[in-house]
């Protein structure tokens, strides 16, 4: 015994494309702000190459840096890490598991970039 089963047809909406896109405006574009905020978050990226040069480099200074964190020691932490060179706003947060750095920064009081970085140990 056979069984027909017709075909699916489906069908698609037509639209009149040139009446949508007649409607629709935008602003003008302003590519000043996303300049700055790229040639600001280059700086970040230096700044976090810096830390991640002397982390990749040094065991002593790995060591000195788990053993601030260990004894919850914020200010060693945030000392040790600025000792490197970092210029840029650094948020640090450590715990058992990791290292996370996040690198700020502000272009006419805008916040325009972040660069996070999270590390285990």
């Amino acid at each position: 015994m056979y069984y027909y089963y017709p075909p699916n047809y489906y069908y698609l909406p037509v639209y009149q494309h040139s009446y949508y896109l007649n409607t629709r405006q935008f602003p003008p574009v302003d590519p000043n702000l996303l300049y700055q905020s790229a040639n600001e978050t280059k700086k970040l990226m230096k700044d976090a190459s810096m830390v991640l040069d002397k982390l990749s480099e040094s065991k002593e200074f790995d060591a000195e840096l788990m053993y601030a964190a260990q004894a919850s020691d914020i200010e060693e932490v945030k000392w040790l890490i600025h000792s490197i060179g970092v210029t840029s706003e650094v948020d640090i947060h450590f715990n058992p598991d990791g290292l996370r750095l996040e690198f700020k920064s502000q272009i006419q009081t805008i916040d325009c970039c972040k660069l996070t970085i999270a590390m285990r140990w």
